[in-house]
């Protein structure tokens, strides 16, 4: 179903008002906010705009980065945002989630300090200096989405369903995780040492650490109680932060609503939760009585822990992008396979908005960036204005917005808005590449295939020109 029909803002507006969110869907087009410099740790940047980290599946066999790689690193140096958040990147060979996920080591090192560096002179190159320009790498664990096989924190009955997991299949010991402690800290020494200025320890989309944030059921000192499920996050920021002091900043882009698995209804295509038992209690920020509700009283609480352990960056986002990837990402339309959106995705919008600007009224303290801002296309400045003054935001970053318009903007500094024929049109083209197989077992690297030449004919390669065609 096609939502997004808005020749000009005053359209969108009177859309966002008939479904009764004008109360945290606004909108100022007076832009002058997102130009603020934003103090994150030591470092200042100087714009508010970011790229959200997504991977490209672009590495080489070993880690390192790819020819696709360093194009696409370029082209966000070159683009304009201020904070570039980079992709997931493994700690641990056995942490990945594909033949050709980045992995950042004592050996790869090297290679990611090229990238640091090609990505600075690129921003040099466009705007004559690269300061004002802040660099992170997102430091991970795949967990249930490890290749070749999972690796989970506890049994989720819905999750465990969806993926096939037998009811002996063992969770990950106290032991493994930590060792998966150990290579989170000698990555962020690594990364250090590769130029970057902060590091993210993440905690999303269902992850190692994310799925310990809701493994309440889990026995042992790293499930139970709250203190339990984060004690592997809480003790990687300690440690960093006593290995290296303040020379490199630790941040995390942190779920803080999971909400439940969705399935197609086989009459309508559209989303529908699984059956889910009450009370439900596999999800992290969810009510209960009713995970399809936020209840962010635990994620505000961990905010300040994480706050007070050494967390100055946080990025806010919810979801699982292979059980509910409407709540993640609202879309115009679902990666080949998945199921329609349940609701208006001016309503995810809203999500997103809404539960960061509780997070940052929690811990006013921490840089608070936001996701979720994609679907608004080119009206999306409005809004990211709007909530900056407001205080309910930082940063605003861009994921698929960003690989579809690297150059988001710099052509928003240079002409006062954004293209309408550059912008990411939510298709999830991409999220559909970054999941594909092709006939040799070797995942496909992802991009926008509507915008980006490169991307379109791997997903002609892939899906044939008839698909790509269908898509587009």
């Amino acid at each position: 179903m096609k939502h997004f029909r808005y020749p000009d803002l005053e359209s969108l507006t009177l859309d966002v008002k008939k479904l009764g969110l004008d109360w945290i869907l606004r909108f100022e087009t007076d832009l002058s906010a997102v130009w603020r410099s934003v103090k994150i740790g030591d470092r200042n940047t100087w714009n508010s705009f970011g790229t959200h980290p997504l991977e490209g599946c672009d590495g080489t066999p070993d880690g390192r980065p790819g020819e696709l790689t360093f194009r696409k690193y370029k082209r966000f140096g070159a683009g304009g945002a201020s904070l570039i958040w980079f992709e997931a990147t493994a700690t641990s060979p056995d942490g990945r989630s594909n033949p050709r996920q980045l992995l950042i080591n004592d050996s790869t090192k090297t290679d990611f300090e090229r990238l640091v560096q090609a990505t600075r002179e690129a921003h040099k190159q466009a705007f004559g200096s690269d300061e004002g320009l802040v660099l992170g790498i997102q430091l991970t664990h795949s967990g249930r989405v490890c290749f070749p096989k999972p690796v989970i924190a506890q049994h989720n009955p819905l999750l465990d369903r969806m993926q096939g997991i037998p009811q002996g299949y063992p969770p990950i010991s106290d032991e493994e995780l930590e060792r998966a402690e150990d290579s989170h800290v000698a990555a962020a020494e690594a990364a250090y040492e590769a130029g970057f200025d902060f590091v993210d320890v993440k905690q999303c989309h269902g992850y190692l650490l994310s799925e310990l944030l809701a493994s309440k059921t889990r026995p042992g000192k790293y499930g139970g109680s709250l203190e339990s499920r984060a004690r592997i996050a809480l003790n990687i920021v300690k440690r960093i932060r006593r290995e290296l002091g303040k020379k490199l900043v630790i941040a995390t882009r942190m779920n803080v609503y999971d909400g439940v698995p969705f399935v197609k209804n086989p009459e309508t295509s559209q989303g529908v939760p699984a059956g889910f038992p009450v009370p439900y209690r596999w999800g992290f920020g969810c009510d209960e009585s009713d995970p399809t509700t936020m209840d962010l009283t635990e994620p505000k609480k961990l905010a300040g822990m994480l706050r007070d352990a050494g967390v100055s960056l946080i990025s806010i986002t919810m979801g699982n992008g292979r059980a509910n990837a409407h709540i993640i990402r609202p879309w115009e339309a679902p990666s080949v396979g998945g199921y329609e959106s349940p609701e208006h995705p001016l309503v995810g919008v809203a999500r997103h908005i809404s539960a960061t600007r509780e997070i940052k009224e929690a811990a006013p303290e921490l840089v608070v960036v936001g996701a979720g801002y994609s679907w608004l296309r080119h009206f999306l400045p409005y809004t990211a204005e709007a909530n900056i003054r407001s205080g309910w935001v930082d940063v605003v970053a861009l994921g698929r917005g960003a690989l579809a318009y690297p150059d988001y903007v710099k052509d928003l500094r240079e002409r006062g808005t954004m293209n309408p024929r550059k912008v990411c049109c939510t298709d999830s083209m991409c999220t559909t590449l970054m999941r594909a197989w092709a006939g040799t077992h070797v995942r496909t690297s992802a991009g926008c295939a509507l915008r980006d030449r490169i991307y379109r004919e791997i997903y002609r390669s892939v899906f044939g020109a008839k698909a790509a065609q269908s898509r587009t």
